[in-house]
This record gives structure tokens, C-alpha cells and sequence, in this order.
């Protein structure tokens, strides 16, 4: 009897090993949960290096700006090579724009400027023939549990050198892997690597063919994609078992003219399904307009006042959402519930919904992120601001370079332990201090080149550089492969 018990005790001590074993934190999608990365672990490291607190680090050829997810205690993460050559990327936004201002200094007609900017920084998609990789990685250790190629060919459009043809981040329920590369299609993997469907798009032009960057998500059973393009923009949703379109909802958004960018209808955001007290939303940033539809594709709401060129995604924090209009424009905060056109008049700063906003607290590149009492809003040169959550009121507006100078910034920040980290371009991880006051602890240097938004995992931190996959973790060793 005694033994039987003793057995009994030992196989529910072994089913709940196992369980636990089992149970590793989930980051599914860009950004993790409500795409607004906060970490949870009192022990993920504030201090790292090329070698300080490196737990693994994996090489990934090719190129991709998108962000690692993880299930399972594996790591999933997409990435392209190029036959022969590859244009390189360049550290800054503004580095074409200063080459057609030098060609048109020296008197060359604007098809001329547009045709030798073109040469020099767009690569088109006659020029290179890819390869699509998605990678499974194990978080523990790194190494690669199998690779699959999901494409291969020309790309659909072509992109800026500055952008990568996989900028997209897959998002996952657990149980299968999504891709989706804009204008060219989507696929569903297993976890052991099997292809359980794939779906072509239509191939859209983007403006200028500067590339896309907006990731899928998902809601509920439904797989929803974002599409601002030259041609026909829409939203649309894909049973995720099949690949079956569900609906699309074709949109018309443009910013109103003297808006202070192009007349153009490409946009580069994630949609945000918005759990809130109220209802399940889908939220969509769009030239000019942030447009949410309900998860039949039918419009709830619009808020008027966002950039012609969106790149910052809407997140939810808190019961609130948070929208960044982009480069020059507001910062909107929005309760549940809203119907209707919400835009604000010229005079206000809030409404019936429209909690709070600031006037010119949008930004290019960078999607804030909202922790512990504070927005945290970061630009594509390297200025913090820090709004107070409940009032919209302006705590400070600081560089984050000690001595002055812009830096460049595309990554989103990210922030735990009462701190805000903000990776640059040249691979420099700025810690500051979370609060009411601006505090730069120290820097953290990868010395690399690095745009996509690190995934945070239990007490992991996942950084991806252009050429590696970085796990880093407290007390750590040197473990590169």
C-alpha cells in the first residue's frame, strides 16, 4: 500500500516537473501581449555587451528587420538571402533625402534626382532573386532545431536599403507559426516545421518602393493583416486552420493636403486587437486617418490627425489605447467605446473619448511604450520624452547622447525593472531610469547595426543585430556560436 502511494506520489511529482518544464513564457507577436513590451522577471538583466551576460548567440544569414517570437520554449524568427550581392544598409533616415538635395544643388531635373536615388539606395525586385527562411531556435540554447525555406524567387515589390524584405514579425497562437510577407502571401507552419497552408496576395505597390514593415495579428480564430498601398488599401481577415479568407474591408485614407509629407496611401503599422472592458476591436493606424473595425470588418470609429507616412503601431496599456500619430503630429489617448468620427477640433485636447493628447508628441519610426506611470516616447534621432499617463502632462524632453548629438533610432523601446531601454541603430542599448525625472544609467553596446524590436522572455532578453541572434541573460556566460 505504501509503495503504491509512494508511486502515485512520484508520477504526480513527475506530471507536474513535466508541466512546468513545459510551461516557458510565450512572447507571440511584435511588440508581445497588447504591443506594449514590459517585462515581468525581477531577474532580466539591465547590463550586457558582446560577452557580459550573453547566455547564446546565433549567427542568421541573410537579412530581416523583424522581431524573434517564442512558444514552447522555442524561438521562431524569419530572414532572407540574397543570391550575389545585396544592397547594404545605412545608419539615419534622412541620408536620401540629403543626396537629392545635393543632385538638385547641382541643377539636375527631378526625374534625374528620383532615377539616381533609385540606383543608389532602392533595390527592385528585377535586381535580386531571395531566399525565405524561417528559423526555430532553441531558447535554452540556441541552436537551430530545423530551417525552412517558404519562398523563393523575386520579391513582390522592392524595398529602401534601409528596410529588409522580411521586416514583417510572424505571430503565433501556441499551436502554429503565421507568416506574412505584404504583397506577396502568407503561410502556417506546425511547430515541427510542417506547412499546414500557404495563401498569395496580390503584389500592391508601395510608395517610392521603400517595402513594407506592418506585422499580422490575430484574433481569435481570425488572422488579420493590414494593407496601405498605392493601389488599393484594406484590412482583411484569413480563418487561421485554412487560410480562407473570412472578409476584407477595403479602406480609402490619405492625410489632407499640406499635412507635411507625401500624397501618398502606403503605411507601414500593425493592427492592435484591442481587448478592452467593452469589446474585442480591431485598431488600424492609416495615412492621415486611425480607423477600428470590429471583427466582422465593419468601422466603429475613426480619429482624424495622424501622419501621411504611419509607421508607429497603436498599443493598449491599462484599460487605455495609445496612438501615435507619427513625425509632427499628436499622441492620442483613447478609452473603449468609442462610435463615429472622435477627431478632435482644432482647440481641444480631449473628448468624450479622446482622453488626453499632445499636440506634437508623435514620432517617426519608434512606437513608445507605456510603464509604470509614464508614456514613454522615443524619436528616430535619439530625443525621450516622458508623458504622466493620467494627465498627458510632459515630464521631461531629453537626448538620450550625453554629449549632445543625434543618434539614430528604429527599434521600439521596452522597459522592466523600473527602467526604459532604448536600443539605436548602431547597436547601443540606452537604460534610463523610469520616472519623472530624465536619468541615462549607463549604455549597453552590441556594436552592431540593429533595428528590429528585441522579444523579452521570462528572464530573457532576445536582441537581434543585422547579423545575430542575441539570448542575454543575468550572470550569464560567453556562449557564441
Amino acid at each position: 500500500m505504501l509503495t503504491l502511494l509512494t508511486m502515485r506520489t512520484l508520477g504526480a511529482l513527475l506530471l507536474l516537473v513535466s508541466f512546468l518544464a513545459a510551461a516557458e513564457p510565450d512572447w507571440p507577436q511584435f511588440r508581445g501581449p497588447d504591443l506594449n513590451p514590459i517585462g515581468s522577471s525581477k531577474l532580466l538583466p539591465d547590463r550586457w555587451s558582446k560577452t557580459e551576460n550573453i547566455e547564446w548567440s546565433r549567427e542568421v544569414p541573410g537579412r530581416g528587420w523583424s522581431s524573434p517570437i517564442v512558444t514552447g520554449g522555442k524561438v521562431y524568427l524569419t530572414a532572407v538571402t540574397t543570391d550575389g550581392k545585396s544592397k547594404p544598409p545605412q545608419i539615419g533616415t534622412e541620408y536620401s533625402n540629403e543626396y537629392a538635395a545635393e543632385l538638385m544643388k547641382q541643377g539636375l531635373k527631378m526625374a534625374d534626382v528620383m532615377a539616381k536615388v533609385q540606383e543608389r539606395d532602392i533595390e527592385l525586385p528585377h535586381e535580386v532573386t531571395l531566399h525565405y527562411w524561417l528559423y526555430c531556435l532553441d531558447l535554452k540554447t540556441g541552436a537551430v532545431d530545423w530551417k525552412k525555406e517558404f519562398y523563393g524567387g523575386h520579391p513582390p515589390g522592392g524595398r529602401h536599403r534601409k528596410n529588409s524584405f522580411t521586416s514583417e514579425t510572424p505571430v503565433t497562437d501556441g499551436r502554429s507559426i503565421f507568416i506574412y510577407v505584404a504583397n506577396l502571401g502568407m503561410w502556417a507552419f506546425d511547430l515541427k516545421g510542417k506547412q499546414l497552408w500557404t495563401e498569395k496576395l496580390d503584389a500592391n505597390p508601395i510608395y517610392l518602393d521603400f517595402g513594407t514593415g506592418g506585422s499580422p495579428a490575430l484574433a481569435g480564430n481570425q488572422l488579420v493583416i493590414l494593407s496601405d498601398n498605392e493601389k488599393q488599401q484594406y484590412i482583411a481577415s484569413f480563418d487561421k486552420q485554412s487560410g480562407k479568407r473570412l472578409w476584407r474591408t477595403d479602406r480609402d485614407l490619405t492625410a489632407p493636403k499640406g499635412s507635411g509629407g507625401p500624397n501618398a496611401k502606403s503605411g507601414w503599422t500593425t493592427p492592435l486587437v484591442w481587448k478592452n472592458a467593452l469589446r474585442t476591436e480591431i485598431v488600424t493606424v492609416g495615412p492621415g486617418i486611425a480607423v477600428s473595425y470590429d471583427l466582422e470588418g465593419k468601422e466603429l470609429w475613426r480619429l482624424s490627425g495622424m501622419s501621411p507616412a504611419p509607421v508607429p503601431s497603436p498599443f493598449a496599456y491599462d484599460g487605455l489605447l495609445y496612438i501615435n500619430a507619427g513625425r509632427g503630429k499628436p499622441v492620442y489617448v483613447v478609452k473603449p467605446g468609442a462610435a463615429g468620427d472622435i477627431s478632435l477640433k482644432p482647440s481641444d485636447r480631449s473628448n468624450d473619448f479622446v482622453v488626453w493628447s499632445d499636440l506634437r508628441g508623435g514620432t517617426y519610426l519608434p512606437t513608445a511604450v507605456a510603464y509604470d506611470g509614464g508614456l514613454y516616447v522615443l524619436n528616430e534621432v535619439g530625443i525621450l520624452t516622458r508623458f504622466d499617463l493620467k494627465t498627458g502632462q510632459q515630464s521631461y524632453k531629453s537626448r538620450l547622447l550625453a554629449d549632445g548629438g543625434a543618434g539614430a533610432f528604429t527599434s521600439s523601446p521596452w522597459a522592466y525593472n523600473g527602467k526604459i531601454f532604448c536600443l539605436s541603430e548602431e547597436g547601443k542599448t540606452y537604460v534610463v531610469a523610469a520616472g519623472e525625472k530624465f536619468q541615462l544609467l549607463h549604455v549597453n553596446d552590441q556594436d552592431e547595426m540593429a533595428l528590429a524590436t528585441p522579444a523579452i522572455v521570462g528572464d530573457r532578453l532576445l536582441l537581434r543585430t543585422e547579423t545575430k541572434l542575441y539570448s542575454i541573460r543575468q550572470g550569464a556566460g560567453r556562449a557564441s556560436r
